[in-house]
């Protein structure tokens, strides 16, 4: 074996025990859900095929020829007995494209399928796409929608300029993807969800209206809107069922994370709130409920975050931000929360719609005033003395 064979098979054993290395829980929690020890996805995740030249010749120092920057904001469904998500991954040159990574249980074992999305474009191409949230619709389509970026070519002297819509597709095998004009909106849309069920026969979204691609200016929170013809997607009437409010996790903006689950008590939302800090921009995750005869009211207001960076979470690229675009439930009940910390790599969180239900319903809401957080504190002290 030649030194440069050496190399390249210490490489791939390497990348080998990373890929098969088991997750296990983490000893101490919150009884909500269980966060894992290693995170599911990174950067050294992806395919060695995809970063490295392995022709000696070519490349006789085996160089990494294509770098890779992040995993993050997956999509994420069941796909027969497999687990499978929809993953952001950004290139060295900040570009971030989407593929599919598999595993066998949800929690440790992910590897990537051989090539990435190929994702057709529009009659105007975005410069980037990402963070595509994954809907199984009743119509027997698997639809992506995510965001795509583009220069705003009305401030030519600005580099950082840009717009964003929200950019439709449809496949039957996340193979082969069929790319269906931008949803077109009076606002600037980075975070759109489609609902898994027709509502009054209509294809139903979930927005996040957006006076510009960083503020959120007028907008008001989560959006709701019905579209008569997806492959034509137009939000004509749009209301808000989730309000930001001031002074709380979603005072500078909200948006709808995965699609909702639907469970026996409504339907269970994961969403992400952010909030100015004297350290920047802090994105944590929340839950809240809606009624299964209307998706639109809000039934359940659980108070303050249910999850954010931890740890070794809290660093990378952009600090400070947990986001969720992805979840999975299983027959059984168990569920599969999906989060990208510091936009940076993937993490898994375990729970059960038994007790993600119990969190929404007997959490308590948000007082909006520091009184109200010391009372709702001191009612739970007595009842524990109570039960003393």
């Amino acid at each position: 074996m030649t030194p440069f064979e050496q190399k390249m098979a210490a490489l791939r054993q390497h990348h080998e025990e990373l890929l098969t290395r088991k997750n296990t829980p983490m000893p101490w929690g919150n009884g909500i859900y269980e966060k894992y020890v290693h995170p599911i996805l990174t950067a050294d995740h992806t395919p060695l095929e995809w970063r490295y030249d392995f022709n000696e010749h070519d490349n006789p120092f085996l160089m990494q020829r294509i770098m890779m920057n992040a995993t993050l904001n997956s999509g994420a469904l069941k796909w027969g007995d497999k687990y499978l998500l929809v993953v952001r991954v950004e290139g060295a040159d900040r570009k971030s494209f989407f593929a599919v990574a598999e595993s066998p249980n949800g929690i440790d074992n992910f590897r990537f399928w051989p090539e990435p999305i190929t994702m057709p474009d529009t009659d105007d191409p975005a410069t980037n796409i990402y963070d595509m949230r994954i809907t199984q619709h009743e119509d027997g389509w698997i639809y992506g929608v995510f965001c795509a970026e583009r220069h705003d070519d009305a401030q030519p002297g600005n580099l950082s300029a840009a717009t964003a819509t929200a950019g439709i597709a449809r496949t039957k095998d996340l193979v082969n993807w069929e790319r269906l004009p931008d949803l077109v909106s009076r606002s600037q849309q980075r975070n759109v969800v489609l609902h898994p069920e027709f509502v009054d026969g209509k294809y139903a979204f979930y927005t996040r209206p957006q006076d510009g691609f960083i503020d959120t200016g007028s907008g008001g929170g989560i959006g709701w809107a019905l579209v008569d013809d997806i492959t034509h997607a137009e939000v004509k009437d749009e209301k808000i069922i989730y309000e930001r409010k001031y002074h709380t996790i979603t005072e500078v903006k909200n948006g709808e994370g995965p699609h909702p689950l639907k469970t026996p008590k409504g339907w269970l939302h994961l969403a992400h709130g952010v909030r100015a800090t004297a350290d920047g921009l802090r994105y944590v995750l929340y839950m809240y409920m809606t009624a299964l005869d209307d998706p639109t009211r809000v039934i359940a207001r659980p108070g303050g975050f249910f999850l954010v960076p931890e740890g070794s979470e809290y660093v990378g690229d952009v600090m400070n931000v947990a986001f969720s675009n992805g979840w999975i439930a299983d027959a059984d009940g168990r569920v599969f929360i999906y989060y990208a910390s510091a936009d940076t790599r993937m993490h898994v969180a375990t729970s059960t719609i038994d007790r993600l239900i119990d969190y929404c319903m007997n959490t308590p809401e948000d007082g909006l005033r520091t009184a109200m957080s010391v009372e709702t504190i001191k009612s739970l002290i007595n009842k524990n003395r109570n039960n003393g």
